[in-house]
């Protein structure tokens, strides 16, 4: 199973910002030989241009987030269709920041899923316990709580990734140690195949949460980490591939 490295440039990015995905996308197909996918997931008002100056790269582009409709009168947002039209693979769902700030359920998280595989998309579900939950002995319990509601009854063979970001982790530079990340890792995996057999066992599942050039060796080698999903430090080609080169190594 090929590792993924996916960064996610949030609300960050203006038409400057091609350059720096330009600049990844000349490492992709190296990346590639070492059986390593990258991908970004710029702001939706970059995603066409975006896919459109890496294309026949093997650099693969998604969006941040999607509507769990087709279409219809909702001002705002974006389907998972528009974003296949515009060239995205991937799609994020249920991050964080968007279960924290715009109150999305675990069943909400599902939905956008569902919509993604409907368009022919690979949603990357995102779970994660608060800094309390995980003091309160809880993390394990929350995070596969998530995963319960927020994936789909059914999926493609590797159509389906999991990316596990402890909230406290996110843009803080704390990291939970490699015992506790591989300890969740492994649990994850096995509810996927107490429920999913075989299948389960196709989901990448990737790590998130301050992740960079120096903790990205130990981290992305681990047991059941399949890859990252990456924030401030995909902004730049250089910050994004000094974790391709920890990994290559």
């Amino acid at each position: 199973m090929a590792k993924l490295l996916v960064g996610n440039w949030k609300m960050n990015g203006l038409k400057a910002s091609l350059a720096e995905a330009s600049l990844i996308a000349a490492s992709a197909a190296a990346a590639k030989s070492h059986a390593i996918q990258l991908a970004i997931c710029p702001p939706a008002t970059l995603l066409a241009s975006l896919s459109e100056a890496v294309s026949g790269t093997g650099l693969l582009t998604g969006a941040q987030d999607c509507h769990e409709k087709v279409s219809g009168a909702h001002t705002g947002d974006i389907s998972a269709a528009m974003i296949q039209d515009a060239g995205g693979y991937f799609v994020i769902v249920g991050h964080s920041e968007r279960r924290a700030d715009h109150h999305e359920t675990s069943a909400v998280v599902r939905a956008k899923a569902q919509a993604g595989l409907d368009a022919g998309l690979v949603p990357i579900i995102c779970v994660g316990e608060t800094r309390a939950e995980r003091e309160a002995g809880q993390a394990e319990a929350i995070v596969l709580g998530q995963v319960d509601g927020s994936v789909p009854d059914t999926f493609p063979a590797e159509g389906l990734v999991i990316a596990y970001e402890p909230v406290w982790a996110i843009g803080t530079g704390l990291v939970p140690s490699a015992v506790d990340v591989a300890a969740m890792h492994r649990a994850i995996h096995q509810r996927l195949v107490d429920r999913f057999g075989s299948a389960g066992a196709s989901v990448r599942l990737l790590y998130g949460g301050s992740v960079n050039g120096g903790n990205a060796g130990e981290l992305l080698h681990l047991d059941h980490v399949d890859g990252a999903l990456v924030g401030g430090a995909s902004l730049t080609a250089d910050g994004f591939l000094k974790i391709l080169h920890a990994i290559q190594e």
